[in-house]
């Protein structure tokens, strides 16, 4: 496989949201809701005490440009009560009243600003990643996009195309639904076409505004985990078919795992006031199963010499702190300890999505890697599926 990777550019949303202000918003909007009193002990038990976002906190709980009066607008309101015998001057305070109520952004609303934000910071980590790599953008054969949360088309590899620009004959491939594994599958992706062509240079871009997914109105308990959790991040790098003087981590192999019958346990779904995520309950338990099978993966690796072998590093995202406590508790006998300091100091500060291994990646270089020592990438999204790398720092 051999693909060699220059270290990663990290922007993080430039707006700190802190944690006590969104506990202090949900308690004034759903002071009844069942699970009220235990906001604050949810909230702590995450670990998180802020978080970037691309755009502040007030303006995820903003209401809408709108009122309150029905979609079919006043006409046909101030229609419908002057037939049931409503007076012209009632039928004025009615529709004054209705109007005034705050209403709930729309999709639109929600989704326009964090697009113009997604291409914004993409662009900044794209530039990032080629200058860290000694690369200019005519330099670029292939841009890899991935953006779960603000969709759109054309998407972010043409956004790029003509803002950075790239060449007009470079390959572009979009990843819009990757999500949580887009920083692994990405850079699996990466590796294999530059096996077919050792010269090309292959730039990734992970861009999210998982922010979009807070909704001040979803009163359900899986809402307010939600909100809690995620932070907006933009990532890049290069990855190149042959080492370069600025490549820190060889990519070796990579794996793939999906399991059937899992895709409705964690979803994005579109609803009139924008995007809301989905959790569900055994999402965590899915996600170890795809655990287990990367451990095998790597026993069958190295099976010749299972003695000799054993990552110095793990930067994994699996989305949650339980997952990491599985990771921990099903590591192979013998394995040392701390190999996922830097998975959990980047889940600090939130739950970046796609954009978190390469965040992991980061904190793992900046704190100095041996020449020779091993790394294992992980992933899991959506799906549920998930992707693995290992390889080697340089």
């Amino acid at each position: 496989m051999a693909a060699y990777l220059s270290p990663p550019a990290v922007i993080h949303g430039e707006h700190s949201v802190e944690t006590r202000d969104i506990v202090a918003e949900v308690h004034h909007r759903h002071p009844h809701a069942t699970w009220a009193p235990r906001t604050d002990g949810i909230a702590a038990s995450t670990g998180i005490e802020t978080r970037g976002w691309m755009l502040p906190l007030e303006t995820a709980v903003a209401p809408g440009n709108g009122g309150g009066l029905p979609s079919a607008g006043p006409a046909a309101a101030r229609e419908a009560l002057a037939r049931d015998g409503f007076t012209e001057q009632d039928v004025d305070r009615v529709l004054a009243a209705l109007d005034a109520i705050p209403a709930p952004q729309t999709v639109e609303e929600r989704t326009a600003p964090a697009w113009e934000a997604v291409q914004s910071y993409g662009e900044r980590a794209a530039r990032g990643a080629l200058q860290i790599a000694g690369l200019d953008v005519a330099d670029v054969d292939c841009l890899i996009t991935s953006n779960s949360t603000t969709p759109a088309l054309p998407g972010l590899d043409i956004a790029l195309a003509n803002r950075l620009p790239l060449r007009s004959d470079a390959i572009l491939l979009p990843a819009t639904q990757w999500a949580c594994v887009a920083g692994t599958r990405s850079l699996a992706l990466a590796a294999d076409l530059v096996a077919a062509d050792p010269d090309r240079v292959v730039l990734v871009v992970i861009s999210e505004a998982l922010s979009t997914t807070y909704q001040p109105a979803d009163d359900t308990l899986e809402s307010l985990i939600v909100r809690l959790l995620f932070a907006d991040t933009a990532v890049a790098a290069v990855v190149t078919g042959r080492p370069r003087p600025e490549s820190v981590l060889r990519l070796d192999a990579a794996w793939h795992h999906t399991l059937p019958g899992t895709r409705d346990l964690h979803r994005l779904e579109t609803r009139a006031d924008g995007t809301h995520f989905v959790m569900d309950r055994r999402g965590p338990r899915a996600v170890q199963d795809t655990v287990t099978a990367m451990w095998e993966w790597l026993r069958v690796r190295y099976q010749d010499d299972p003695e000799s072998w054993h990552p110095d590093v793990l930067l994994a995202h699996p989305g949650g702190t339980r997952v990491l406590e599985y990771m921990e508790q099903t590591m192979p006998d013998g394995w040392p300890s701390g190999l996922l300091e830097y998975s959990r100091d980047s889940y600090t500060s939130g739950n970046r999505g796609g954009a978190a291994v390469f965040d992991i990646l980061r904190r793992a270089h900046d704190a100095g890697q041996g020449a020779g020592s091993r790394a294992v990438l992980y992933a899991a999204a959506p799906g549920l599926t998930a992707t693995a790398l290992e390889g080697e720092w340089l």
